[in-house]
Parts: structure tokens; C-alpha cells; sequence
């Protein structure tokens, strides 16, 4: 569609260039007096005037392109939000982690990759997959992220590494989706643009499928480290040829287009150096046998040759003959190991054997962790002490090459010293330190989300409070809404992993109440899926507490979770059951809560009674209890059931009365949603000035409040008024922008209404055909949301435009299914309209008397409801029936009392054309 625009203005264009053309040739001929005014300053400057036509030609026509290529691509959604659009615009990720100074040398490894990478890229092959395999410590991470370093620049599109925990204690290998989701996430996918659902498998094909859309035609490097099976990472493969993929695995992973780059420990003389390099000492120094045997006690791998020459470094008295004599006492104690194990393990515990005891201790208790990485303040509540404590416990642990240090001031095991922490752990605690390791992390998590929920929580309320143990936590310092967001997604597959392992403590209230405090983050940042995982678990645990306000309030989040899903009956079974919990827990404000959501939901389904219901039950319980911020919200929710059953009066009444409360409460978001809905209300009651007022007031909100979902919702609504002004390219750019935001941030509701306003805006413009073709997706969309609310506008229009194309018998079935659906919903509005659609078919059939009973019908529900223009349609519609039955003398008062509505409604066009058939009577 935008590309025949886009081909008609450069064909206007050229038609300029080439008249300019023609002038200048034909003025050469003719005197310069001959032509008068600016045809003769026209014929003094042709060339130019050519040259700038032709300039303006480039530049209209790379426009259209470039408005071509921001058009979304539309997909029928075969699963749930199984949208195949690129996931985000333009970015370039620099994500790999940083490149070790530890690194010796792989030349041949590194020759090899590189050598394959170049003939792939010069004979314009496909990339294979490149599989770094070997034993646990022999660096195959190492030697991933370097090679990843040395071709940054062969993949301008972005680098990124992604753990698989393919081996991690503690830690389940992640599954493919959820990798899936994180990457798409990291290339700026919203949370609503990720298909979610309860399928696994489906899910984890349309994440994946968006994932390779993402990357086709680019040019991007992707590690994929620590995979335990090919199965896990085969979803995350490119679909692409251009992109690179190195994936580190203990595991020879087999598949036909994979080139495997075995890492095996390092050569002697390589081996030997690397530990003269780390040691600090001078070579001469050192007795190269000695090292040789050193390096070989611990199989040549480079991780306990690190730890040995640590060892080295720090103890400056000692010699190489010193520390091989503390490596055979290790060795002879770790016999029962296999020998690569046994190699490596034996450094770690002459590293570990030689810290102090204080130091000991601390990396004993992060083999409680349940985490991957930490920082300073995770590691003081994890070992109970200090800030200052922590700091230098990390930062000796760091010196010792026990932890690696990652950007940000955050530190990580390698997974082979994971376990060896978790052994000691085990060998030299109880049961008891370890629940209370866990209690005291997810203490400290619990006051920091707390602290964070104060700046995304809508009108700064923390919830849930967290333990009286945790209000003395010392957290990090988050003084905006942006370094919140930063911290809660650093953390949040830590926070997660916490909440797992108290659960497997039997942590129950634990569980319940962080499952509470990360619920306003993932409610915004996704994964939807993840969200509900997380308040199933916190249900369970409710349920063995008995605590029925705890369960009610997890079940209320699944509730509200599942309507972002587009899951209507499972967020309503839910928020139901919340209800009931809220009952017997004699909870009401909780009660009025679920009901407000519940309603919401109903609404979206188009139930308007259960809906209308619930929040005037809501309304009344709020009432009850004061809060007043649930009265505004169930108010302005009731305004928009009542607005829907054409009950306008009533609709202003609530909707004016909660934007009074949410003024009041400086709640700007409240604020913005009663102005646009108020502004529909004046756009059914003919109030167009009001309504484009309202809505520009609610975008200009939602703008400060960078809340682009509902700047696509005002957006959409002022496409609405302006097609009904007659304004088609005021209407048509607002509908683009909204669909284009809509898309982007998987919002399906609002995408499907901006492809059914399109879809209008096509029909009123003639253009039938392309009309049909959007209505229908329209349609498909909504029946999968299952909103019959949406369904029934979209019969109705698809309707008026198959009739346009003369297909009669569909026209028939579409218009009787709307007015059907929208007689089920008590939507009267809806029903005056489609009978106005219906009713000049009827009359075009040549059965006037019939189409005149279909438009007094619309007429009398017009009335009754205050709807100026469908009472306009269906005046016209009575006086053109009247005209052909019995002549002008009956009809002329309808269509002067239609005409006049159009004009009293700035709808111009249609009141000139009454007016002109008028025209000779008045004569």
C-alpha cells in the first residue's frame, strides 16, 4: 500500500521533470516577450527548474522507500505473539566479555577458525557452526572470546555471548526459549513482542523464528558458551549464513554442518610460559624444569597453571621447589579423582589451602550461592558482614584467581571452582548454614526490589514491604527510574535463582513475598512466561503456608500476566480464584483489586455486564476501605463499559469523576486514560473539536511519561477523528504511527484496532479491494485475541467493503454476524452503524421500502444513545429511501435535517453532496 504511494509521487515528480523539460525546449524557440508573468520567468530559467524538479524527484522518491522499509510487516499470529518482525532497529551490541590478559597463545586454534571464517566470507558460503570442545579448564571460553575479539570486526552488526549453564552447579542448563528470550530482549525487543504461552514448544519455535528474522542480513558473532546438548542450542542457530556462531561445550557435540575445533591442554614450552608470565618472577629466575613438572602436575591446563603462578606471585619467598612440594601433598589427597579432575582440583586446593582462614571461609560460603555472578553487596549478605568486608574479601579472592571480575563490579566463578566451593560447602557446613545463606541473600534482594519498586511501581507504592530482617539491609543507591531498571535487569536471573533454591528450602514465605516484589518488573520487562512460572511457584507456596491473602495475590499477578498474554479465560480463572481468596481471607481492598482487573478483562472481551458488574463492586469496596486511587481506576474502567453500551451521559459522569481523582492524586497516567477516553465519548456524541482536544491532551502525557503503548492508543484515536473530519492524510499518518508502535511493542489489541481503522480508511477512499484484504486480518486478529467487541466492527466494515466490490452474499453474512454480535454485547452504537452500512445495499437491491425499516431502526437507537452521526446516516438513508418511493415532497426534510448534522459536524463532504441533490427543490 505505501509502496503504490510511494510509486504514484515519484510518478507525480517525473511528470514535473518532464513538463519543465518540454517547457525549456519549446521556449527556446519562442521570443522571451512572448510569454507573460512566470511563464516567461519559467522560460528564463527552464534548465533550472529542471535540475530542482529533478532533485525534488530523488529525494520524494527515497522517502517512499525509506517508508516502505519502517512498514511492519503483518503475519497472521499462528501462535501466541508469533510475530516474525525484525526484534528492534538498528542496534550494534558490543557484549562480549572482556579478553583475558591470561590468554596464551592458540595460534594454530586461532589460525584455523580464522582461516575457515575468511573463506566462507570470500567465496560467499554460508558460515558453519564453530564447535569449541575440550576438558573442563583447558580454556575453551578463553579461546572463544578472544577469537571473538579478533573478528569484532568482521561482524559490524554486533557481538554477543550468552552462558548455557550447560555444567554450572547448582544451576539447570537454560532451556532454549529462555535463552532465546534473552537475546531477544538484549537486541530490544519489548516484553509484549515476545511470543509467551504455555506450549514450550511453540513457544520456543516462534521466539526462535523472530530470532532469526532479527539476524537476517546481518552480520553478527554469537558465542554460545557451556552448551550441554546440540538440542539446546539448535533453536539459537541463524537462520542466516553471514552470521557467526562459536559455541564451547565438554561434550562433542555432532551435527553434519559443524567445524569442531578441538581445545586440548596447552604444549609444554606454551604451558611453561604462560606460568613464567603470571608468576611475576624473571625467567632466569626460575628453574625451567621445575616448572615443567609443576605445569604438568596440573595437566597443562590453563586454568591451574593461572592458579599456580598466582601462587607463585604472591608468596615472594617461596620457590618453584616450594610450591611443587605443596601440589604433591594436594595431589595425594584428591587421588580418588580422574586424572584431568584431579589435575586441576589439586591447584585449586593449594590455592585455596593457602589463603587465610577469614578468606577460606568466605569462599566457602559461595558455594551457597545460588546465583551465577555477585557483587559487592550479594557477597556481604551472602557471608554476613560488611560492605567494607565484602569488598576486600572479593578483592582478595580476585588476587588469588579464585573469581573473575566482569564489567560493572560484579564477580563470577568458573564453573569448576563452583563446584569445588560447593564441595567445601558441603564437606564442612550444615544444612542449617546454607538456609541461612540463602534467607540472608534473599533478605538483601527483597529491601534492594523494594527500593527499586519505589521508582516503577505506579504512584510510588511499594509492594510488596519486605521483611522486618531486611529494612536494615544495606542496598545500592537507585535515584531513578532508569538506574531501577538497570539494577532489576542485572539481577534478575540471580533473583530468580534465589527464589528456586528457597523453594527447594522450603522457604515459603520467602517465595511468596519476592515472587510479590518482582512482579511490577516482570509485568513491564518480560518474559510474560517467565512471570508466570515465578507466581505459580509463589501459589504453591501459599498453599503450603495456608496463607489465602498470599495465594489470592499470586494469583491476581497470573491473572494480570495471562490478560498481557492475550490469554482472556486463563486470566479470568485466575483473578476469579483471587476473588474468592480475597473473600476468605476477609482481605477488601485485595477483593476490590482482582475485581477491578477482573473487569478489565471483560472488557476486553467485550462482556460488558460481568464487566460492569465487577467494577461497580469494586468501586463500592474501595469506597469502603478510602483509596481513593482504586476508585479512580474502577470508575474510569465502569466510564469505559458504559461508553461501550452507548451509554454516554453515564460515561462522562465516571470517566469525569475519576480524571477529578486522579488530579488530585497527581497520578498522570490515571490522568491520560480518562482524558482519551473521554475524548471517544465526544467523538461518538459529534463533539470532534472536544474529542482531538482530549486526545492530544492524553498523547502529550503519555509522551512525558514515555509510555509509547498509549501514545499508540491516542494516536489511533485521533486517526479515528480525523477520518470522520475528512481529514484521510491526517488519518492515515496517525494510523501508520500507531501500527508501527503497536508492532514494535507486540501490543496485539491495538494492533489489530489500527489495521481495522486502516482498513476503513481504505474503504471510505474507494479502495475496496485493498479494504477486504486489511479488514479480513483485522478480523483474524481479533477472533484470536477473542474479542468480539473487535469482531464486530470489523464485520461491519468488511461488510461495506465487499458490498463496494459487489459481493453481495458476503456483504450479507458479514453485516448480520456484526449486528448480531453487537445486539450480544448491548453495544447500541455498533448496531446503528452496521444497520446504516446495511441498510443502502438494501435500497441498491432495488427493495427501498425494506432499507428504509433498516434505517429508522439506526435512526430511533441513535437517538436514544445521543449519536449525531449515525442519526445523520440513517436521516439520509430514510430520505433517499423516501426519494425513490415516493419523490422529493417526503424526503426533503430528512435530508435537510441530515445535512445540517453533517455540517454541525464538520463532515463537509457528505453534507455538500444533500445539499447539492437538494439544490434544484430549492430553485
Amino acid at each position: 500500500m505505501r509502496f503504490r504511494r510511494g510509486i504514484s509521487i515519484a510518478v507525480v515528480a517525473a511528470g514535473g521533470v518532464v513538463t519543465t523539460m518540454l517547457v525549456g525546449l519549446v521556449t527556446n524557440a519562442v521570443s522571451e516577450s512572448e510569454w507573460p508573468g512566470w511563464l516567461g520567468w519559467l522560460q528564463r530559467h527552464a534548465w533550472f527548474s529542471f535540475v530542482l524538479l529533478g532533485g525534488l524527484l530523488v529525494v520524494m522518491t527515497v522517502l517512499a522507500a525509506l517508508s516502505d522499509s519502517r512498514t511492519p510487516v503483518r503475519q497472521p499470529e499462528s501462535a501466541p505473539q508469533n510475530e516474525a518482525e525484525p526484534p528492534g532497529a538498528a542496534l550494534v551490541l558490543r557484549a562480549l566479555p572482556r579478553d583475558t590478559a591470561a590468554f596464551t597463545d592458540r595460534g594454530a586454534e586461532l589460525a584455523t577458525l580464522v582461516g575457515s571464517v575468511r573463506a566462507a566470507q570470500e567465496s560467499g558460503e554460508a558460515l558453519p557452526v564453530h564447535v569449541i570442545d575440550g576438558m573442563p579448564g583447558v580454556g575453551k571460553t578463553a579461546f572463544a572470546v578472544h577469537a571473538g575479539h579478533v573478528l569484532a570486526e568482521r561482524f559490524p552488526d554486533g557481538q554477543l555471548f550468552v552462558n548455557l549453564n550447560g555444567h554450572t552447579t547448582g544451576r539447570s542448563p537454560v532451556q532454549a526459549g529462555e535463552a532465546l528470550a534473552s537475546l531477544l530482549a538484549a537486541t530490544g525487543v519489548p516484553a509484549g513482542r515476545i511470543p509467551a504461552g504455555d506450549d514450550v514448544g511453540a513457544v520456543t519455535e516462534a521466539r526462535a523464528a523472530m530470532w532469526r528474522s532479527g539476524l537476517a542480513g546481518k552480520k553478527a558473532l554469537l558465542i554460545l558458551d557451556n552448551a550441554a546438548s546440540y538440542r539446546q542450542l539448535e533453536p539459537l542457530l541463524p537462520g542466516a549464513g553471514d552470521c557467526l556462531v562459536l559455541v564451547t561445550s565438554r561434550k562433542r557435540l555432532a551435527a553434519q554442518e559443524e567445524v569442531v575445533l578441538p581445545v586440548v591442554a596447552l604444549p609444554q614450552d606454551h604451558a611453561v610460559d604462560l606460568f613464567v608470565r603470571l608468576s611475576g618472577r624473571p625467567a632466569a629466575s626460575l628453574d625451567r624444569d621445575v616448572v615443567a613438572e609443576l605445569v604438568g602436575l596440573c595437566g597443562y591446563l590453563p586454568l591451574g597453571v593461572s592458579l599456580l603462578a598466582a601462587r607463585l606471585r604472591h608468596h615472594p619467598s617461596w620457590g618453584a621447589e616450594d610450591l611443587r612440594e605443596r601440589l604433591l601433598a594436594a595431589r595425594d589427597r584428591l587421588g580418588e579423582l580422574r586424572a584431568g579432575e584431579r589435575a586441576v582440583a589439586a591447584t585449586f586446593e593449594l590455592s585455596y589451602q593457602d589463603m587465610e582462614e577469614e578468606h577460606r571461609r568466605f569462599f566457602r560460603g559461595l558455594g551457597f550461592y545460588p546465583g551465577t555472578d555477585l557483587d559487592a553487596y550479594v557477597g556481604a549478605a551472602l557471608g554476613g558482614v560488611t560492605m567494607a568486608e565484602a569488598r576486600h574479601q572479593l578483592d582478595a579472592l580476585y588476587d588469588a584467581h579464585m573469581i573473575d571480575e566482569h564489567p560493572g563490579s560484579r564477580y563470577r566463578l568458573h564453573d569448576l571452582l563452583r563446584d569445588f566451593a560447593r564441595g567445601l560447602a558441603d564437606e564442612g557446613g550444615s544444612s542449617m548454614e546454607q538456609t541461612e545463606a540463602v534467607q540472608r541473600v534473599c533478605l538483601y534482594y527483597l529491601a534492594t526490589l523494594a527500593a527499586a519498586n519505589r521508582h516503577i511501581v505506579r504512584g510510588g507504592v511499594v509492594a510488596p514491604l519486605p521483611l522486618d530482617e531486611a529494612a536494615s539491609v544495606e542496598t545500592p543507591r537507585m535515584e531513578s527510574r532508569a538506574a531501577a531498571l538497570g539494577w532489576l535487569e542485572n539481577e534478575r536471573a540471580n533473583v530468580l535463582a534465589c527464589i528456586r533454591r528457597a523453594s527447594g528450602l522450603a522457604l515459603h514465605e520467602l517465595v511468596i513475598r519476592m515472587a510479590a516484589a518482582m512482579a511490577p518488573f516482570l509485568r513491564q520487562a518480560g518474559p510474560w512466561d517467565q512471570a508466570v512460572g515465578l507466581h505459580r511457584t509463589a501459589a504453591d507456596a501459599a498453599r503450603h503456608t495456608g496463607d489465602r491473602k498470599a495465594l489470592a495475590g499470586a494469583l491476581a499477578e497470573l491473572g494480570i500476566v495471562r490478560r498481557f498474554m492475550a490469554a482472556y479465560p486463563e486470566a479470568v480463572e485466575a483473578l476469579t480464584e483471587a476473588v474468592e481468596e480475597y473473600e476468605a481471607a476477609g482481605d477488601r481492598r485485595g477483593k476490590a483489586d482482582a475485581l477491578n482487573q477482573a473487569g478489565i478483562v471483560w472488557l476486553m472481551t467485550a462482556d460488558n455486564d460481568a464487566s460492569a458488574r465487577a467494577q461497580t463492586e469494586a468501586l463500592a469496596l474501595y469506597r469502603e476501605v478510602g483509596n481513593r486511587l482504586g476508585q479512580a481506576n474502577a470508575l474510569a474502567d465502569l466510564g469505559m463499559v458504559r461508553r461501550q453500551t452507548g451509554r454516554f451521559d453515564a460515561a462522562v459522569e465516571a470517566q469525569s469523576e475519576a480524571l477529578s481523582i486522579y488530579r488530585e492524586l497527581h497520578d498522570r497516567y490515571g490522568e491520560a486514560n480518562s482524558l482519551r477516553d473521554l475524548g471517544v465519548v465526544h467523538r461518538l456524541t459529534g463533539e470532534y473539536e472536544q474529542a482531538t482536544h482530549r486526545h492530544r491532551e492524553a498523547y502529550d502525557i503519555y509522551v512525558e511519561l514515555d509510555d509509547r503503548t498509549h501514545q499508540a492508543y491516542a494516536l489511533n484515536e485521533l486517526g479515528v477523528v480525523r477520518r470522520l473530519t475528512g481529514d484521510v492524510v491526517g488519518a492515515r499518518e496517525a494510523h501508520d504511527q500507531a501500527l508501527e508502535r503497536f508492532t514494535e511493542l507486540g501490543e496485539r489489541f491495538g494492533r489489530a484496532n489500527s489495521i481495522r481503522n486502516l482498513g476503513a480508511l481504505e474503504r471510505v477512499s474507494g479502495s475496496a479491494t485493498e479494504a477486504v484484504r486489511i479488514l479480513e486480518e483485522a478480523l483474524s486478529a481479533f477472533r484470536d485475541l477473542g474479542s468480539r467487541g473487535g469482531e464486530a466492527a470489523a464485520l461491519s466494515e468488511l461488510g461495506a467493503a465487499r458490498w463496494m466490490l459487489g459481493e453481495w452474499d458476503e456483504a450479507i453474512e458479514a453485516f448480520r454476524r456484526s449486528l448480531d454480535l453487537h445486539r450480544e454485547l448491548g453495544d447500541r452504537c455498533g448496531e446503528a452503524e452496521v444497520l446504516n452500512h446495511w441498510g443502502p445495499m438494501v435500497r441498491a437491491s432495488g427493495e427501498a421500502e425494506i432499507a428504509r425499516g433498516y434505517f429508522e431502526e439506526a435512526l430511533a437507537l441513535a437517538r436514544d444513545i445521543r449519536s449525531p452521526l449515525e442519526e445523520a446516516r440513517a436521516l439520509e438513508g430514510v430520505g433517499r429511501c423516501d426519494l425513490i418511493t415516493t419523490g422529493m415532497t417526503r424526503a426533503e426534510g430528512y435530508l435537510r435535517n441530515a445535512a445540517a448534522l453533517y455540517r454541525r459536524l464538520g463532515a463537509n463532504a457528505a453534507a455538500q453532496e444533500l445539499e447539492e441533490l437538494l439544490a434544484p427543490r430549492a430553485g
